[in-house]
């Protein structure tokens, strides 16, 4: 009755309201982007500016100055151009005096221009850091990137959350040095290799120009290079699968070529930059170098400098360097020190959520085609720096936690909710065990074996000790220990008398005058024979600094 009313009037009965839609969220994911590159930035910022220069930092950053003042390549030949050239864009900023007449060696020329030149070394160091802080974090928009290409956006907040929170990667991205910026080169030629599989005219340069980056930053890079060529051939020959075999072959020749001619390219550009007449004259002789890696050296297609720099890099594996590794002190190397070391000092929710990524993209048929993208250059990388000579820290293999964070991602392929929640827990865990370690990234080791507190025991160098807490040291002295006399024996590159730290060298004077502070570091402890060893040995540990020194009352 009421519906033959209405047609008979002609009206039309209004429609239903229309459901509540639920809200976009499409904000959140770029929101929780910033907040995890934020708080990675805090971090690194924070600890820039605490510590004080570690072992290599003062050389990066007087070669910095040379570039920037005098144009010319004359120290530190043994590594590339172009991380020091970033680092020298922050330089450029804090506008250093500079002695470009000093005659010493790099290691003196850099502790005199920190310390000796009139310039304030901590204002120069965070700007020396600034630029490495920033290709950090540029770093991790790139590890969210490629994850979100292989599994999604969750993928790519699993993998960022496990690269923003891993200690190894805040500890090296928050200083003036080459480890960082050269990881971060590789992982983004990576994906650009894998990113040609769609579009290989425009990627396959750029995979290039990443490839020629990272090694025009560290040399370590080099075996790099046949693998990319041979990653970019196979995403050339997958984006030509509707052609012949013949064409598909010649397209792929044509995308190594290209990654190779554009990294080369990229390398001479570097030393160009530097001095456009490629003049060599290093401030210290370069050690002798004969037979097969001589020869290989001189044979590559690069810079004369770049060439030499080669040779003494091959010349220091032959140096019998002392090593230390759970409480045994050796001379040489040990095939298995890295992947002990990277054990130690990797956080345990990443070393699972890596494992596991890992087997998920082996597993699962949509991934597996990225397996040799994400499994191979860090295997690869990892067997080479096995056979070096320096065992020295995971530094040498920083490369392996980031492609860890890249593969942990992966888990979340599918959207199972079980897995979810359990890589949920699992990066809440890395980012608790990072937070507690701050701001003392260095010296981290994750819960397995005792924490950052129990390093010491079981490592040594860059991986507890890297000089880096030395300004520390000075506000603990003048805090705790006013007055009382201190004797010291400090790894490092930093002036303890700048920092107000007057102390007596315990090695210098029968041990019956070393009375007060007897204050060392924990390197130094590791490695102690002799008096030194029987100076620690009839002391008391009172106090800690930083995980990296320890102060002995006598």
């Amino acid at each position: 009755m009421m519906a033959s009313e209405h047609l008979g009037t002609g009206t039309i009965p209004a429609p239903a309201p229309p459901l509540p839609r639920p809200r976009d969220r499409r904000w959140l994911v770029p929101l929780l982007v910033a907040v995890l590159l934020a708080q990675m930035a805090a971090a690194m910022v924070t600890t820039a500016v605490r510590q004080t220069p570690t072992i290599d930092e003062p050389v990066y950053v007087v070669t910095a100055t040379d570039y920037l003042h005098e144009h010319r390549l004359r120290y530190n030949p043994e590594h590339p151009p172009l991380g020091k050239l970033l680092i020298a864009a922050g330089i450029a900023v804090a506008a250093p005096h500079y002695d470009p007449a000093f005659p010493g060696t790099q290691g003196e020329a850099g502790r005199h221009l920190l310390y000796e030149s009139g310039n304030d070394p901590w204002r120069l160091m965070l700007w020396a850091r600034l630029p490495v802080i920033a290709l950090t974090l540029l770093g991790g928009l790139v590890v969210f990137a490629f994850a979100r290409d292989l599994a999604g956006r969750a993928a790519g907040l699993v993998a960022l959350a496990l690269y923003a929170f891993c200690p190894d990667v805040v500890a090296h991205g928050s200083l003036a040095t080459l480890d960082l910026p050269m990881t971060a080169f590789l992982l983004t030629s990576v994906w650009l290799a894998w990113r040609a599989r769609n579009r290989p005219r425009l990627y396959v340069p750029l995979a290039g120009a990443a490839l020629g980056a990272a090694v025009a930053t560290k040399m370590s890079a080099l075996p790099a290079i046949p693998l990319l060529m041979l990653l970019a051939a196979w995403s050339v020959r997958q984006a030509r699968a509707g052609a012949g075999r013949r064409r598909r072959a010649l397209a792929a020749l044509g995308g190594a070529g290209v990654v190779l001619a554009v990294a080369l390219a990229v390398v001479w550009a570097a030393y160009l930059v530097v001095d456009p007449r490629l003049g060599f004259a290093p401030a210290e002789p370069l050690p002798p170098l004969a037979g097969k890696r001589a020869l290989v050296s001189g044979l590559l297609p690069l810079p004369p400098a770049y060439g030499a720099g080669l040779r003494a890099q091959f010349a220091m594996e032959y140096y019998p360097w002392e090593g230390f590794l759970f409480g045994r002190v050796y001379t040489g190397a040990l095939w298995y020190y890295l992947p002990v070391a990277l054990l130690v000092k990797t956080p345990l929710g990443l070393l699972v959520l890596g494992a596991a990524g890992a087997v998920t993209v082996l597993a699962v048929p949509r991934l597996r085609p990225a397996a040799p993208y994400l499994l191979l250059p860090p295997a690869l990388l990892l067997a080479v720096a096995t056979t070096g000579a320096r065992d020295f820290g995971t530094r040498y293999a920083l490369f392996v936690p980031v492609f860890l964070a890249l593969a942990g991602g992966c888990v979340t392929h599918g959207r199972r909710r079980w897995t979810e929640a359990l890589a949920g827990v699992l990066v809440l865990w890395v980012a608790v065990s990072s937070l507690r370690t701050f701001p003392y990234y260095l010296p981290y080791a994750n819960e397995a074996f005792g924490g950052p507190a129990r390093t010491h025991r079981l490592l040594h160098d860059s991986n507890v000790d890297w000089g880096q807490d030395l300004g520390a040291l000075a506000d603990r002295l003048r805090e705790r220990y006013p007055g009382e006399r201190v004797w010291l024996v400090y790894k490092g590159s930093g002036v303890p008398s700048y920092y107000g730290i007057h102390a007596g060298a315990p090695l210098s004077v029968p041990p019956e005058r070393v009375r007060g502070l007897l204050v060392v570091s924990d390197s130094a402890v590791a490695k102690a024979r002799g008096r030194l060893a029987e100076l620690i040995r009839t002391s008391r540990a009172v106090d800690d600094v930083g995980h990296s020194i320890t102060v002995y009352r006598r």
